[in-house]
């Protein structure tokens, strides 16, 4: 599925370089909230996603908007805010991000298969306070760590995403201090809930280190045996944009009812 990925972000890479080539391609100078710190105001914290689509289930959504959605992931609770950007699978937007800051003082983070330095910069533009890196998308620990401090330098924070021990150790290697271990494999799109918990058993989160579990979690329980196993967030997309009532749905997320 990499390869389709970074397929479907071709044209927008183009025009990302013709923009930067004319001096229109404007990264915000700004003092931004701090991602990690939102995400330290609990023992355990939830993200919580927004997204219309995925390649593995289609369409999930279509009814809520991003600010619909924003207003009440901040109501009911959530420390952040993940908004899928990306356009041919997940059906997002970059312009979600601006619009979900508007209605809401949540922290945000870019979702998105991010792997040039233009795009890096293009979420700059916006007001998010971070952006995901995917390892197994880059391959390449001198460009991870490239993009990563591109980003610092705009106040942005990246998280990045391991899926794997090999990942994880890429990841140290780039100096990432967020990482967010997805049970979802990338490449066959099957999720395994035990693999985030079996990861950080083996590889403890070193000093400075702040671990986000993704993927797969539909209950209170799921979110407790996170917390136990050394994470300090959860990131929760499908169960809640599938749910009738997302704020319900959150709230026995957050107060530890199934």
């Amino acid at each position: 599925m990499y390869a389709a990925f970074k397929e479907a972000k071709a044209k927008e890479i183009e025009v990302l370089l013709r923009r930067q080539k004319c001096g229109t391609l404007l990264p915000k100078q700004l003092k931004r909230p701090d991602f990690r710190a939102a995400l330290q105001k609990k023992s355990v914290s939830i993200i919580a996603e927004f997204k219309q689509a995925s390649p593995s289930l289609g369409v999930i959504r279509s009814d809520l908007m991003v600010e619909d959605c924003a207003r009440i992931y901040e109501e009911h609770g959530a420390a952040a805010m993940s908004i899928l950007t990306e356009e041919r699978f997940f059906q997002g937007s970059i312009s979600f991000l601006e619009r979900a800051a508007k209605v809401c003082g949540l922290a945000l983070l870019r979702k998105d298969f991010l792997f040039e330095e233009v795009q890096v910069l293009a979420t700059a533009e916006t007001s998010a306070q971070a952006f995901l890196l995917i390892v197994g998308l880059l391959d390449d620990v001198a460009k991870l760590r490239r993009l990563r401090e591109l980003g610092e330098e705009y106040g942005l924070c990246a998280v990045v995403e391991v899926n794997n021990a090999e990942e994880l150790r890429d990841a140290r290697k780039s100096g990432a201090k967020i990482i967010q271990v997805n049970a979802r494999n990338l490449q066959t799109l099957d999720v395994d809930c035990r693999l985030p918990l079996e990861l950080i058993k083996q590889y403890p989160p070193r000093d400075g280190e702040m671990w986000i579990c993704a993927s797969g979690i539909k209950v209170a329980d799921q979110i407790l045996a996170a917390k136990e196993a050394g994470y300090q967030a959860c990131l929760v997309g499908t169960t809640l944009m599938q749910s009738n009532d997302i704020g319900l749905a959150l709230d026995r997320l957050l107060e530890g009812q199934c």
